[in-house]
């Protein structure tokens, strides 16, 4: 099987995190002026994320077997289309009613169309020797991405904040923060006219997409162990990813950094996330992909005792960044790992889709769940007991999907 070229593995890069931006990225970068913006509070940005994974979930189901049939390259460019529409109404500052609307259609738009065929594209591209490559590049190129339009967006917002921005008035910051998300808008509608002209694959398409999915290759999915193991693994490591958001948002509460500084925090945060993709695809190929996997969420574990220890105060500045560094790496070490792992699973590459679709199911739930509960805990207990119940949940999912994790290891260490 011939591998397609470095040019779809960039175009499915920029469309991987492109197709997030709106509902994640930016919530997450500026997540204390998105709550102040779309007058919010914690609960209610918490149950949007909710509504986006109702519909996520069974799009992943609905949407997995879609990438066994058809190219990736038109499903995921109508996704980023279709995506960037929703910004619209974004933009507009609409009610909590419509805003959970609009998270509902981007649950459906950023997973239905793109989750699945984004993976098994990753999957063909890394061939049989590079996994770990393609999904460290993958999952680094997309934190790079979301880094850039980080930084894009904090200049933008403070461009349009002349003064100084804790007098800015609620009408100016709503302002400039429109300005962020129709940049983003365009952004992301030009990826997906580059992804429908330019992604193209050298690959003979006969040999990675099936005529139609029955119950059979359903089945022949479920028998596999590492199905089961994976969507335990998923599960907790998502946890751990959702619950990166509110890094920003604790800089702001807890070390009470202003909110621009706190969107640097959170931008710091996505630098991370390219930095350590880049670095796992270049040396896990090298060793056991699935040991690595059970070390980054080791990780996980150790940051989730340093943040909910309730060490990390306003003067300890070496010991906050050095904790998001650990969270950081460990959270999205998992993250580019995950995936790498299903061809020692013994996951067929023809029903890369199926596989996708049924992992998901359960492993992306935290997109319904987390949400709302680090939301009640930030809410119930304002300030730093806050942020340490929510802490000590990423420590529990962390040290469960360790064990998850150790078991593949050891059940796929051979093969």
């Amino acid at each position: 099987m011939k591998k397609p070229s470095w040019i779809y593995l960039i175009l499915l890069i920029l469309a991987g995190e492109a197709v997030f931006i709106l509902p994640f990225v930016l919530p997450r970068i500026f997540r204390p002026t998105v709550l102040e913006v779309f007058q919010l509070d914690n609960v209610q940005l918490g149950l949007c994320f909710s509504i986006y994974g109702l519909v996520a979930v069974h799009s992943y189901l609905l949407g997995g077997p879609l990438a066994d049939k058809f190219p990736p390259r038109k499903l995921i460019a109508i996704a980023l289309w279709m995506t960037a529409l929703g910004g619209l109404l974004f933009a507009s500052y609409p009610s909590l009613g419509m805003l959970q609307v609009l998270y509902g259609y981007w649950g459906f738009t950023t997973i239905f169309l793109f989750w699945a065929p984004m993976i098994k594209a990753t999957r063909v591209w890394g061939g049989d020797t590079s996994q770990g490559k393609a999904f460290g590049f993958l999952d680094g190129g997309r934190g790079l991405t979301g880094f850039l339009f980080g930084l894009l967006g904090v200049f933008i917002f403070s461009l349009f904040l002349r003064d100084n921005v804790a007098m800015a008035s609620l009408l100016e910051r709503q302002e400039a923060f429109t300005y962020v998300l129709y940049t983003s808008v365009i952004i992301i509608s030009i990826i997906g006219v580059l992804v429908w002209v330019f992604m193209k694959s050298n690959v003979n398409e006969k040999e990675i997409l099936v005529e139609r999915i029955s119950f059979n290759e359903i089945k022949q999915v479920l028998k596999l162990p590492s199905i089961w193991l994976l969507m335990v693994i998923i599960l907790c490591a998502y946890v751990g990813y959702k619950i990166t958001d509110i890094i920003s948002q604790f800089a702001n509460e807890v070390m009470l950094y202003d909110q621009v500084e706190s969107a640097q925090v959170g931008t710091f945060l996505q630098f991370l996330r390219p930095a350590t993709g880049i670095l796992v695809g270049l040396l896990v190929d090298r060793f056991k992909i699935t040991f690595w996997l059970f070390l980054s969420l080791v990780l996980c574990i150790i940051a989730g005792v340093l943040f909910a220890s309730g060490i990390i105060v306003p003067n300890t500045t070496f010991l906050f960044f050095a904790s998001v560094v650990t969270i950081g790496m460990g959270v999205y070490a998992a993250r580019a790992l995950y995936f790498g792992v299903m061809k020692e699973g013994n996951i067929p590459l023809a029903l890369t889709g199926t596989a996708v679709g049924l992992i998901s199911l359960v492993g992306y739930t935290p997109d319904i769940f987390a949400g709302p509960a680090y939301g009640y805990f930030l809410d119930k207990y304002p300030g730093v007991q806050g942020h340490q119940y929510v802490f000590w949940m990423l420590t529990g999912f962390s040290s469960v999907g360790a064990i998850a994790a150790f078991i593949y290891y050891r059940m796929y260490q051979k093969k």
